[in-house]
């Protein structure tokens, strides 16, 4: 609840802050100090202290803080989530493929290639996690059709199904993503490749002799 005051002598009782605790605390081997401040009165802030053995495991948790932070700040400006495990993508793939039968002309080869396109993520999720993706991914999505259902996925840490496969119903495992978060990965991807389609020719420097 303090204010920040540019000069000593402008400091004040009712420009002052109040707080419960005030202690120094020691880090480490190298006994590093902090000053902690707690049971403020009024403050909106909060201090988060990432330790780690070495430099990369530090950053390595700030970067996962920092996603963590992000979808909150994307579930406050937008509350809709997709379920994950590519269920989202698998979905989309099918109804994109959908709508191409009924395109006429070559526009329907590029919308085709844009259904494949979205079934790359679940592809890549189902190889980096040991499996087979081609078949994992078509399994999934033989399943989605059969059962109509949008939220069957890949459920890696889940058990094999009778038939050998590891899709699952997304919704019942708990595992989604933020709306917002999903519109905002798949739109920058089309607005790469459309700035790449649109490269008709690249001038290379001869080489050197």
């Amino acid at each position: 609840g303090g204010r920040i005051v540019p000069r000593f002598s402008e400091l004040s009782a009712d420009k002052l802050g109040k707080a419960g605790l005030v202690r120094e605390v020691s880090f480490g081997n190298t006994k590093e100090r902090m000053l902690v401040i707690e049971d403020c009165a009024n403050s909106n802030a909060v201090t988060v202290l990432v330790r780690g053995g070495n430099k990369m495991i530090v950053e390595e948790a700030k970067r996962s803080l920092h996603d963590a932070m992000c979808v909150v700040r994307n579930l406050i400006k937008d509350n809709r989530v997709v379920y994950g495990g590519g269920s989202a993508e698998i979905a989309c793939s099918v109804a994109v493929s959908k709508h191409a039968d009924t395109v006429a002309g070559v526009d329907q080869y590029a919308i085709r290639a844009f259904s494949d396109a979205l079934d790359d993520i679940p592809l890549a999720l189902a190889e980096n996690s040991g499996l087979s993706p081609i078949e994992e991914v078509a399994a999934a999505k033989s399943r989605q059709l059969k059962e109509g259902c949008p939220f069957i996925g890949l459920g890696i840490m889940q058990e094999p199904t009778e038939d050998g496969y590891h899709y699952c119903n997304m919704k019942n495992v708990g595992v989604f993503e933020t709306l917002i978060g999903k519109q905002e990965q798949i739109q920058l991807a089309t607005q790469v490749v459309k700035m790449i389609l649109k490269i008709d020719d690249v001038i290379a420097p001869a080489p050197q002799q």
